[in-house]
């Protein structure tokens, strides 16, 4: 018996640890080497803003041009003076320099203000808009409403910040012309109008944006898209070659082609994955109602809420309806879930109705604002946490599952009980306690076949049973991320 087999399992695991991961040991190399296929973060670009904007930059308290909206910037003929619509945007996204405030600590360290001011500073914002605020209460296409959106989007284009556009409304625009009264309950259906609504829908958005001299791209994305690392990566660098070609990237879910199976099901999580994905600085989702509110608004006693520090803290505290309105598949419960998602992101988000997009974007008092809670980590890591699909399950032992918790730690073969499902090495993986609780999601370095015979050793007994390519962790810290 070797002095490893001495100490107790949870002994194995910190003293594993210590060896493949301390400074300048080479096992760390290795196990990242072994998913380099994986690579989400493969370019230099994906080390922009690692912490969580370092600044809540301030917008000019001078400015007092916040409720310019298109109708401000028209001339007699009605046909909107650029000239104008530049200069009034910029003037209100104008960053004070003298006023600029360092956010030393993430959690606690965002105000409401902070929060507002670094929307109104972004350089990149993604804005979702959903298909109840596009529609009329029939289900056709609201061009009105469709127009107003455009509006203060090319002002915030126009004043320099890139612009994404999460769009729902495609099936919703198509069921009307198809005929039908109300939204179609059958897949085939829905996707039929999907097919025909999302050229309707496409078409009104570039005559709207035409208008300002704003030019935009359609960009259609099923959830496989995100989960599969080389399609990430592509679309990822398409959105990025649209905005530096000044384009506002109109995104949304292939409702033509998506399966029940896989899909997002509603554009809120999808938005805030688009946000990962192009490392915006700030996340607005547009709804029908005006705020978060405590409860449902209609509902006696219910109040606004306009500030939200921590929501991952304070969402088991929301009553919600899980469902959404007639024409559309989202409801708050799935809103909530994106403000989450980009508040654990290092992105600041805020809430609110469509009418209320020019001013929310200006960094006004409107809606419910999201603080960022957590320090914005790599491209790799947010697709791992958000994005990626696990194919199987790796159980820890208590030891195991105590180092991880912890932070930082590599899951070493020593503290691996069994192993559930099919995957190859590179695949994301579920690591769950013996209670099966999910504790993380990792790039595991072997396939399923392989790790059986790995379970329970430690790595100087790999390396005489196996060899030296099996030891090292199954799934090491730099390919883990805790849920």
């Amino acid at each position: 018996m070797t002095e490893h087999e001495d100490q107790p399992r949870a002994e194995h695991q910190l003293e594993e640890e210590r060896r493949n991961d301390g400074i300048g040991a080479d096992g760390a190399g290795v196990a990242a080497d072994s998913v380099d296929v994986h690579e989400v973060a493969a370019d230099a670009a994906d080390a922009r803003g690692d912490a969580v904007a370092d600044v809540a930059e301030s917008v000019s308290a001078d400015a007092d041009v916040h409720d310019a909206d298109s109708a401000d910037v028209r001339g007699a003929d009605g046909v909107p003076d650029v000239a104008d619509v530049v200069e009034s945007a910029a003037d209100v996204r104008t960053v004070n320099a003298a006023r600029v405030r360092e956010v030393t600590s993430v959690v606690g360290a965002w105000t409401d203000e902070d929060t507002r001011r670094a929307v109104a500073a972004a350089k990149t914002i993604v804005v979702k808009v959903g298909s109840s605020s596009l529609t009329q209460p029939s289900g056709h296409l609201d061009v009105d409403k469709l127009e107003a959106l455009a509006g203060a989007l090319a002002n915030v284009r126009l004043a320099g910040a890139n612009v994404v556009l999460v769009s729902s409304g495609a099936i919703a625009a198509g069921f009307g012309p198809l005929g039908f009264a109300s939204r179609p309950t059958d897949v085939a259906t829905q996707q039929a109008c999907a097919s025909v609504g999302q050229g309707l829908l496409m078409a009104q958005y570039e005559t709207a944006f035409g208008r300002y001299g704003v030019r935009v791209g359609q960009l259609l994305i099923t959830a496989d898209d995100t989960m599969q690392p080389q399609q990430y990566r592509n679309a990822r660098r398409t959105m990025a070659t649209m905005l530096d070609l000044g384009v506002v990237p109109i995104v949304n879910e292939n409702d033509a082609l998506a399966s029940n199976e896989i899909r997002f099901g509603d554009n809120d999580r999808l938005s805030a994955l688009i946000a990962n994905m192009v490392r915006a600085d700030a996340l607005v989702l547009l709804t029908d109602v005006d705020a978060l509110y405590t409860a449902p608004p209609k509902e006696a006693g219910s109040r606004k809420i306009s500030f939200v520090p921590n929501v991952t803290a304070m969402i088991d505290e929301i009553r919600v309806g899980g469902t959404g309105s007639g024409v559309g598949t989202g409801g708050m419960v799935t809103k909530l879930e994106a403000a989450r998602m980009a508040a654990v992101s290092g992105i600041p988000a805020v809430m609110t109705c469509a009418s209320n997009a020019g001013p929310a974007l200006m960094g006004d008092n409107v809606g419910t604002a999201f603080a960022p809670v957590k320090q914005r980590g790599t491209a790799k890591r947010l697709w791992i946490k958000f994005a990626s699909h696990p194919q199987g399950t790796l159980i820890a032992d208590a030891g195991a599952a105590a180092a991880v918790r912890a932070g930082r730690a590599s899951l070493l073969a020593a503290g691996v009980l069994e192993t559930r499902g099919d995957f190859a090495a590179g695949d994301a993986v579920w690591i769950d306690d013996e209670d099966g609780n999910h504790l993380a999601r990792g790039l595991v370095a072997y396939d399923s076949e392989e790790v059986p015979d790995m379970l329970g050793r430690t790595t100087a007994q790999l390396r005489r049973l196996l060899g030296d390519e099996y030891a090292h962790p199954l799934v090491h810290r730099d390919n883990l991320v805790l849920v």
